[in-house]
């Protein structure tokens, strides 16, 4: 059932990241910075799902040592790193430009994949790769607009880069039999510990004295915007190529788009519908190819020791 639904994990994961934006804007309202933002994500997603298990499975929680640079991997270069380089592309450049530099993912995802889990680069990913990149760049406007600086572009490539090593990361714990919830809350918790020491604690304890009821928004932020789409992105690996995985779960600047017409009243040109229209396509085009990846395959990947 899980392999079946695979892709509809990977797709509502892309989408529940598309609510980021409703999040973050409000802690900015506070005087969040990014790096605080990052911790408070962090933070509490390690702490939810650590209690969930605690309650339900407590072996989950178990990790062996040989493979905890599975985990520190995932916190340190795919949750803080990515995030960093993303919220320091968006202050160097447009929002659209740091957007389209942040979704040439899907890309990395397929080199890295092809270079280290032997996944082929088959001409129907290629087209599916191509077709969603190319109406995130119209969803996003970039062609309209958009200031480009060498120091943006290697943020923005680096946030890419970050957002692309979480899927292999993930595949390489999934492989080596741990379940989702025990991948995200031990990348949060590493991603926690790092993250400490760049937050800004008394900006954070400043807003939660100012308005108690952060303290619920902050956990629902965790929820909505880390613990579900994560475990759901994880889930959906057993089944789903990476690669492909990745090209997927490009449905979330879709998502934000249309959450900002909902909420913000920010509504698209007609590039940016016709944009919306090409991402579901290449979406279809990457989700109706036949999956290769069955019980036999997952059993033959093995990460190499010194990914």
């Amino acid at each position: 059932m899980v392999k079946k639904l695979s892709s509809l994990w990977i797709l509502t994961a892309g989408i529940l990241w598309g609510t980021m934006g409703i999040f973050v804007r409000r802690f900015n309202n506070y005087g969040i910075k990014s790096m605080s933002i990052v911790f408070i994500r962090s933070l509490l997603t390690a702490l939810i799902i650590m209690l969930w298990l605690l309650f339900s499975d407590r072996g989950k929680l178990k990790i062996r040592m040989r493979d905890l640079w599975i985990f520190a991997g995932m916190g340190v270069i795919s949750i803080v790193f990515f995030n960093y380089c993303y919220f320091t592309a968006i202050s160097l450049m447009s929002l659209s430009t740091a957007s389209i530099l942040l979704y040439t993912s899907p890309i990395f995802v397929m080199l890295l994949s092809a270079l280290i889990y032997k996944e082929k680069i088959t001409v129907r990913k290629i087209a599916a790769a191509v077709l969603s990149l190319s109406g995130l760049v119209l969803v996003t406007g970039v062609l309209t607009g958009g200031s480009l600086t060498a120091a943006g572009i290697a943020f923005g490539i680096g946030s890419a880069i970050g957002y692309a090593l979480y899927s292999i990361f993930s595949r390489a714990a999934i492989n080596r039999g741990y379940d989702p919830r025990t991948v995200t809350c031990w990348a949060f918790a590493f991603a926690a510990l790092l993250s400490f020491f760049g937050a800004d604690l008394p900006s954070i304890v400043g807003m939660i004295s100012v308005k108690p009821s952060m303290i619920g928004y902050t956990v629902m932020f965790s929820i909505v915007a880390s613990v579900a789409p994560y475990i759901l992105y994880s889930l959906g690996l057993e089944g789903t190529e990476t690669g492909r995985a990745g090209v997927i779960a490009s449905a979330e600047p879709v998502a934000a788009t249309a959450f900002g017409m909902i909420i913000y009243h920010e509504y698209p040109s007609v590039s940016a519908i016709l944009g919306i229209a090409l991402v579901i396509f290449g979406l279809a085009l990457a989700v109706t190819g036949k999956n290769s990846v069955d019980d036999s395959y997952n059993k033959k990947l093995r990460p190499p020791i010194n990914l």
